[in-house]
């Protein structure tokens, strides 16, 4: 089944094959079998068994989150009400999500999980990582895993998010269960590895040896780092040849430094980059300093932009809110900010059908109620997402 999107207004394809035009106007797109088989000018489109009038709106790759948190159960709106009065952020309210959520059944988490991800489709995107993390036993970590596999392929295990209440006096004995029983139970419904790197979960010599076990087991690592200070963590990434190291909220220099030869490296036919995935939504939720992403883009880093949606540090899924902030708070333009938060975020899962409507794509696009690209910055708040098509399927 082939499906013509016409009179598109603006287009933006971001094709890698076509760096130098990201994007066309009065174009025209087909999608066959799934996958985008032409692009080009409206006047020259072929036929096609269907028919999309995009009747003058611009058109835009299906936005690509490369991190979230969305197996759980309960919520931490106290959190967020004590944090806008002043509280500052810490890692420990992971532990209350975590006795909620193994608390809960298999239903129960399966229907909030659903009903996050429909909320995330509603507003274009159409590709979503998910991380366990909430469990932190053998059994939860795997039952995450598995309910978020259900959903999407993009599944990491998270096991190392912060160390458990019942392991306080013995973070070893926990960072054995990590990399032993759990990881072998969990290496089966997961594509990556993630340890959160922080003076309230683990250190650079604890993610390190959590991840090379990973890495061994056949799971590409990614690396939360940066998020409430240095920590070392984005050199570990680039070291192991992580797929990301996200937050970067606090790099240094030097870390920047070995990013940008990661890209420079990729660039040049080497490893592929460590991406550095910013999540400005949890600044926006915290009221910690946004990073700086103009500092990374024009030192040559690979970004990414994704929501982070998790119930504590950021409870929203908006791609569109974070292409808006991105453009406001983190020096980025609207194209740069948008083209993170595709083509950025297939990178950061190692992706090279996502992100991006080159011929040959997953036929994934959303079609704005807007003329303009721009407008994802312009009218924040706005719900501009028109219609979505996921693999050339029109989303309900």
């Amino acid at each position: 089944m082939s499906t013509l999107i016409s009179n598109i207004g603006q287009l933006v394809t971001l094709d890698p094959a076509e760096p130098e035009r990201p994007m066309r106007s009065h174009a025209a797109l087909v999608i066959d079998d799934g996958r985008v088989a032409w692009v080009g000018d409206a006047a020259h489109a072929p036929a096609a068994d269907t028919r999309i009038d995009a009747d003058g709106a611009a058109v835009i790759p299906g936005f690509v989150d490369s991190h979230s948190h969305l197996v759980f159960a309960g919520d931490r709106v106290d959190e967020f009400e004590a944090r806008m009065a002043g509280r500052s952020y810490t890692a420990g309210g992971i532990r209350t999500t975590v006795a909620a959520t193994r608390a809960a059944t298999d239903d129960a988490l399966r229907a909030r999980l659903r009903h996050l991800v429909a909320q995330a489709r509603a507003q274009g995107t159409t590709t979503l990582e998910i991380k366990s993390g909430y469990g932190l036993t053998v059994a939860d970590e795997q039952r995450s895993l598995r309910l978020a596999r259900e959903v999407s392929p993009e599944t990491t295990f998270l096991g190392a998010h912060v160390v458990p209440g019942e392991y306080a006096d013995d973070r070893d004995a926990y960072v054995d269960l990590v990399c032993g029983d759990m990881l072998a139970a969990c290496a089966p419904h997961a594509r990556f590895i993630d340890v959160f790197i922080d003076s309230g979960a683990f250190t650079v010599d604890e993610a390190r040896r959590i991840l090379t076990a990973g890495r061994d087991a056949g799971l590409t690592p990614r690396v939360h780092a940066g998020q409430l200070e240095p920590d070392g963590g984005a050199a570990l990434a680039v070291e192991l040849g992580a797929a990301s190291v996200d937050h970067g909220t606090f790099l240094t220099g030097a870390d920047v430094d070995l990013l940008a030869a990661s890209a420079r490296a990729d660039a040049a036919g080497g490893p592929p980059a460590t991406v550095a995935t910013l999540l400005p939504l949890v600044e926006f939720a915290t009221r910690q300093p946004y990073p700086d992403a103009r500092r990374l883009l024009d030192a040559g880093v690979a970004v990414a932009l994704a929501s982070d949606g998790n119930p504590g540090s950021n409870f929203s899924t908006s791609m569109p809110l974070a292409v808006a902030l991105a453009v406001r708070e983190l020096g980025m333009t609207p194209l740069e900010a948008l083209a993170a938060a595709t083509r950025g975020g297939a990178r950061a899962l190692r992706r090279t059908d996502a992100g991006h409507l080159g011929v040959g794509a997953r036929g994934d696009a959303v079609i704005l109620d807007a003329p303009d690209h721009r407008f994802l910055a312009y009218q924040p708040g706005v719900p501009l997402v028109r219609q979505v098509l996921v693999a050339g399927e029109v989303a309900q």
